[in-house]
């Protein structure tokens, strides 16, 4: 009978420690530089379309909270992520703001915080490529 109790702590601590998640560090996305075959860099008012475009086609809510600096939010399930997109002609950055349920501690976070931020850039360089 020990044995079937031990049994039964171990295979369901294995599948606790499956389940979770640990933490990464948070992923911002430094100063990006876009520029178009020309050489030129897209002006503020393409760049700011760009990146409501891409968040629109990945489910964030973006919002103009000042000249040149978007606020964007995702909700997953009971999950939220926030960012802060400042923007100018050809540059932008995203950086992380605030979180909800995604173990932000002390510069780590959840892993998926980082893979929505990795799709958020790649949509917003495919949105620009396509201007």
């Amino acid at each position: 009978m020990h044995y079937k109790t031990l049994l039964i702590v171990v295979v369901t601590s294995l599948f606790l420690v499956a389940g979770c998640r640990g933490t990464a560090p948070v992923y911002n996305v430094s100063d990006t530089t876009i520029t178009n075959a020309q050489g030129e860099r897209p002006g503020a008012e393409v760049m700011s379309q760009a990146i409501r475009d891409a968040g629109a086609r990945l489910g964030w809510r973006m919002e103009e909270v000042e000249p040149g600096v978007m606020e964007g939010a995702i909700r997953v399930r009971d999950h939220t992520a926030v960012v802060e997109i400042p923007y100018s002609a050809g540059q932008y950055r995203i950086d992380y703001k605030d979180s909800t349920n995604l173990n932000h501690t002390n510069g780590e976070i959840h892993p998926n915080y980082n893979r929505w931020i990795e799709n958020l850039d790649n949509q917003i360089r495919a949105e620009l490529s396509r201007r």
